[in-house]
């Protein structure tokens, strides 16, 4: 069995209630979910939640949720709470802030299991611009010959610039390793960068990457979603 599962903290640091900012008259977290729902390779789909308000707020749209603590560390530690009970193969973590999410890009990231080695997998795209590479907020990736992550990063050198693939807000595991990477402590790469996939290179664990053409950004800001609402016109 393959469960997308959609972390949606209400309280965000960067951007408090962005998970139910309206896009097309509709929160953000329900054009993931309803994104997610096409993808052929999914099973379930669930929106992880830790806020009543939230409950209220979808109530209007057929989505399913399941309610979880407030005080987890990061949205990993929130699907695993999901998932610790079920009877899953495969987990996929989609960002409740990429409303725009192609369902074929999770499709990928699920087929990378068929190699029994795969024990965790991301998306990344080539569509990459300047902008992007001076973004902070963006995350560039590099990759080694058999398409495994090497490093991540929020700045780049300029003797850096050539060869960094943008990275795309989705993670698959299987279940055994979500488990795992949840009980490891965070190391000192994480916590220098706020990267949380370091966790899992620095212990060992590969990232096998599925590239991609997709030319969509999540949404990290409000700035960013001023400049999405003038150029649709909302």
């Amino acid at each position: 069995m393959v469960v997308g599962v959609i972390p949606a903290r209400l309280h965000s640091t960067r951007f408090p209630r962005k998970i139910l900012v309206p896009i097309n008259n509709k929160p953000m977290v329900v054009h993931v979910y309803e994104r997610a729902q096409q993808a052929k390779s999914l099973d379930q789909v669930i929106i992880a939640i830790d806020n009543e308000s939230v409950v209220e707020a979808l109530e209007p749209y057929s989505v399913e949720t399941v309610m979880t603590a407030e005080n987890h560390a990061s949205g990993t530690d929130r699907i695993a709470e999901v998932v610790r009970e079920m009877e899953v193969d495969v987990v996929v973590n989609i960002q409740g802030d990429e409303p725009f999410i192609d369902p074929r890009i999770i499709d990928e990231l699920v087929g990378v299991f068929s190699d029994k080695r795969v024990e965790m997998g991301t998306a990344v795209s080539t569509v990459i611009t300047a902008e992007d590479l001076l973004d902070p907020n963006t995350v560039k990736v590099l990759l080694d010959i058999q398409q495994n992550a090497v490093v991540f990063r929020r700045e780049v050198f300029e003797k850096e610039i050539g060869g960094y693939y943008r990275h795309i807000g989705l993670y698959a595991f299987r279940k055994e390793t979500l488990l795992k990477f949840t009980q490891l402590r965070p190391t000192q790469n994480e916590l220098q960068f706020h990267l949380e996939q370091f966790r899992a290179l620095d212990n060992g664990i590969p990232i096998r990457a599925v590239i991609t053409d997709y030319p969509y950004r999540g949404i990290d800001t409000e700035e960013d979603i001023r400049k999405l609402q003038s150029e649709r016109g909302k």
